[in-house]
């Protein structure tokens, strides 16, 4: 048997007992029925139309090295300007688009790269009658990134244009394109961080300006026909036959294909640095090339003296000496995502290192190289330079270090090309304090960073899509931005990373999991697979037919939930509980911050794992018609539920205790404030007495971990549940409107104390308070999905004012709270075909005036006519 055949056989073998292994473990009376394999249902979704003629294509070569750049051009001229010309494009694994020296678009969108998406073009607006230039620069990463885990280089392209006539022509990219392999990006560039690929240096004087226009002069010389793959162009890149040399690829699965973007294009806009924050002097003891390749110590002496003038609002010169570097540091209004850019006059040869920071203090570090070698090179040819990053990046510092040359340097128009989500609505949210109206606005801020293409955790430092905590946003984005399209391709495309094991890689489509793989099986980390992530997830899809009704977005994730219920019933250890610690390649990892030892984490992992398969898999299995599932999910969730009752309820506190089988071990009592909000939430606690645990939320005594922000959320809804508003507001006055990201860069940082200048993210996705104020201080909860019934419980505190518009699927629904307790006016406006039902506190209800009676004291429920208002006034009799 030759080498490959081998190694093909025993992937497969290897797969299938896997699965026959999990077939088993999942028998007895939880019994999930076996699926294998796991493949989506079928879906209605439309798919690309036949991109035949066109080929996948690529520079002529061999093999690729990684951070390849290619340039792919293509003439065509037109009779006249055309009626429509539209299509698709595709690359591996980024592009640049170009028409007639005009930028077009970016992409694509990060993907599985077995289920690549295709970007949809519309030309007719940049094509004219006579030559046309087509130009895209295609970068191949090659090394794995936050926002790509493995692939192939290529790119593709297909148009069909209509003229005014009638007649129709079909372009495609094949051998008739010219191809250029662009060394000023030199191939096989080293990465810049373990989850960065690209560290970009870019030498203008190998650069061909003006290539994507009519006149440019071709060298020949310089440009090949590409080279057609073979392979269909309705595959992905990773089907093709090219060989993909680093990681030895063998083949494509069977299943792979391009798909058609599931989302909109992004959107662009050009945001000016707000000042030049400071300018000084480097004194290089070593050469900078050296510095920034590898950071030696004692590499530069700083001169405290300004080294930039400002001769006109927006313009700097600076007059270089040949020996010392200038560094400009410029501060933006707030932290943004995008391309940053700059327009320089130099020298030939004049070196620029382009730097960003999310935090910065003045009393920092001179060089703001302190967040993963977050630096670009810029290398000029003489006269005026215009330069942009090629890879986005999250900043709110742009520094620009500049040596290597002698004379005098201009330097203007420095910015960053933000890019954001084209979200249908804008937020509307009003409240009547300052502090947390900023709030408020740094956490739709934080969203515009953090869910763009996929959901991520922040764009800074690892741009990875995650489920679990960073789940909570989607919750924001259904309802202060009334998205839906943007979480549904989330739920397909975090779905397609799930291993023939059954869990999901909790990071994709992202390289770190496929690392933490190979790491975890020799102890090299304890960051394997997150579990818990896994049973976020479920939520995650629940919550999304809860909103939309749309059990379309379910078809493809559905049997890889079941799929994962199936791994976990097969880990349960002999006490019926999931383990937390010796897991093999998977970890439990629940928060960083609430807990002293892994073992502490069994208490809240198996709260959270019952919850999910009653009150999310279950209900899932019951819209898709599988009642045997949904018994088995029941069943499996109480099961957890009593085992984690008999090991950590107790009976004497009437509250679960992380710790208790080891207390006296420890000498100690450990809580933690996520397994006591799970059982607070979903009623776990025997006797439904939930009164201890929600005091220990409102008091959080010493022995009580807390979580980190973006986790902090299960507490704030527990206390919605348990009617303490109070204390939702008291922690968003105290915890969160001071954070010092709110108040500096118009975000919210990942840890409760963030530093500047430090790897700490200060655009993080905890955006709690954005849609706390829906869930918890507005109390609006879908009852039936699509908002069929709605719930809407309102507790506003000592807010004067809350109004607020959530955007749901049926349209808005208007909530508005005036006035003080005692003298307060509601005002509820439901859309059409949403019914709804208004709980009042017993705090509100006293004295409540409703069509000319007085309501009896006590929580009430009122029945709400749907597409009407509705006014209450509440005050005191």
């Amino acid at each position: 048997m030759k080498r490959r055949d081998f190694i093909k056989s025993s992937a497969l073998t290897g797969g299938s007992i896997v699965l026959g292994r999990e077939a088993a473990s999942a028998s007895g009376k939880d019994g999930f029925s076996p699926i294998e394999p796991v493949t989506p249902l079928p879906s209605q979704k439309r798919g690309l139309p036949s991109l035949e003629p066109a080929r996948w294509v690529w520079y002529p070569s061999g093999r690729c090295l990684p951070n390849t750049f290619v340039l792919f051009r293509r003439e065509i001229r037109l009779d006249s300007k055309p009626k429509r010309a539209m299509g698709w494009i595709a690359a591996e694994s980024r592009y640049r688009l170009e028409v007639n020296g005009r930028r077009i678009q970016w992409g694509p969108a990060p993907s599985d790269p077995r289920f690549a998406e295709a970007d949809p073009l519309d030309l007719t607006a940049a094509l004219e009658a006579g030559p046309n230039i087509i130009g895209a620069t295609v970068l191949y990463y090659g090394h794995g990134d936050g926002t790509w885990p493995f692939g192939k280089p290529g790119f593709l392209f297909w148009l069909e244009i209509e003229q005014e006539d009638g007649r129709v022509n079909k372009i495609g990219s094949d051998q008739s394109w010219e191809a250029h392999l662009a060394r000023a990006w030199r191939p096989g560039q080293h990465k810049r961080w373990y989850l960065r690929a690209l560290q970009e240096e870019f030498d203008a004087r190998l650069y061909p300006y003006g290539w994507t226009t009519a006149g440019f002069a071709m060298d020949e010389a310089q440009w090949l026909d590409a080279m057609a793959l073979d392979g269909s162009p309705n595959k992905p890149a990773l089907s093709t036959a090219y060989y993909e040399y680093v990681n030895d690829l063998l083949e494509s699965p069977a299943a792979a294909e391009l798909r058609p973007r599931s989302i909109p294009l992004l959107q662009e806009t050009f945001v000016p640095v707000a000042r030049l924050a400071e300018s000084i002097w480097i004194d290089w003891r070593r050469p900078p090339q050296e510095y920034f390749e590898c950071r030696p110590p004692g590499s530069f002496a700083i001169v405290p003296r300004p080294s930039a003038v400002e001769t006109a609002p927006g313009h700097w010169e600076i007059v270089l000496d040949g020996k010392r570097g200038a560094a400009l540091t410029f501060e933006l209004e707030e932290q943004v995502v995008g391309w940053p850019y700059f327009t320089i006059e130099a020298p030939a040869g004049t070196t620029v290192e382009l730097l960003v920071h999310e935090a910065h203090a003045a009393e920092g570090p001179p060089l703001l190289n302190t967040h993963f070698d977050s630096w670009t090179r810029f290398i000029c040819r003489q006269g005026t330079n215009n330069f942009e990053c090629f890879d986005f990046e999250s900043l709110r510092w742009l520094q620009l270090h500049i040596s290597g040359a002698r004379g005098r340097v201009k330097v203007r128009d420095v910015g960053v090309r933000r890019r954001f989500f084209p979200w249908p609505k804008e937020p509307d949210i009003r409240l009547s304090e300052p502090p947390l109206q900023r709030l408020m606005a740094a956490s739709v801020n934080t969203l515009h960073n953090c869910a763009q293409e996929t959901l991520v955790d922040g764009m800074a430092r690892e741009r990875q899509q995650y489920s679990g905590d960073c789940g909570h946003q989607l919750h924001a984005i259904y309802l202060a931005f009334g998205e839906t399209r943007q979480p549904a391709r989330y739920l397909t495309t975090f779905s397609q990373g799930q291993t023939l094991d059954g869990y999901f890689l909790d990071c994709w489509p992202a390289y770190d999991r496929l690392a933490r793989l190979v790491e975890r099986q020799f102890e090299l980390t304890t960051w394997g697979p997150i579990l818990d992530h896994g049973v976020g997830f479920n939520f995650d899809c629940w919550h999304h037919y809860l909103y939309t009704g749309d059990l379309e977005a379910l078809k493809e994730p559905y049997l890889r939930l079941i799929r994962f219920a199936q791994y976990l019933h097969g880990i349960r250890t002999k006490d019926g509980l999931l383990p937390v610690e010796n897991l093999g390649v998977p970890s439990v990892w629940i928060d960083h911050n609430a807990y002293e030892r892994q073992r502490h984490k069994q208490c809240a992992f198996n709260l959270y794992a019952a919850a999910m398969l009653e009150y999310a898999l279950a209900p899932i299995c019951r819209a898709f018609g599988d009642r045997k599932q949904e018994k088995a999910a029941r069943n499996f969730g109480r099961d957890l539920l009593a085992a984690a009752v008999g090991k950590f309820w107790s009976p004497e506190r009437e509250i679960f205790v992380n710790n208790l089988p080891w207390a006296k071990e420890e000498g100690k009592v450990q809580l933690c404030d996520r397994s006591l909000a799970t059982a607070v939430l979903f009623d776990q606690c025997p006797g439904k007495n939930a009164e201890p645990a929600l005091r220990a939320l409102v008091e959080c005594p010493p022995e009580m971990g807390f979580s980190y922000p973006a986790n902090a959320g299960w507490r704030l809804w527990a206390l919605a549940k348990g009617g303490r508003a109070d204390i939702i507001l008291q922690d968003l006055r105290e915890r969160w409107a001071t954070m010092d990201s709110v108040k500096l860069n118009n975000t919210l940082q990942e840890d409760w104390q963030a530093r500047p200048d430090s790897g700490q993210q200060w655009s993080h996705c905890a955006v709690v308070p954005l849609y706390i104020a829906y869930m918890g201080l507005a109390g609006i909860r879908p009852l039936e999905p699509g908002f069929r019934r709605v719930e809407i419980r309102p507790q506003p505190a000592d807010l004067s004012q809350l109004e607020l518009v959530a955007r749901t699927v049926r349209g808005p629904l208007v909530f508005r709270s005036l006035g003080n307790r005692g003298n307060r006016e509601l005002s509820l406006e439901l859309p059409k075909g949403c019914e709804g039902e208004l709980v009042l506190d017993e705090k509100e209800t006293v004295g409540l005036v409703l069509a000319a009676k007085q309501a009896p004291a006590g929580p009430r429920r009122y029945l709400l006519p749907a597409g009407k208002e509705t006014r209450l006034q509440l005050e005191f009799t």
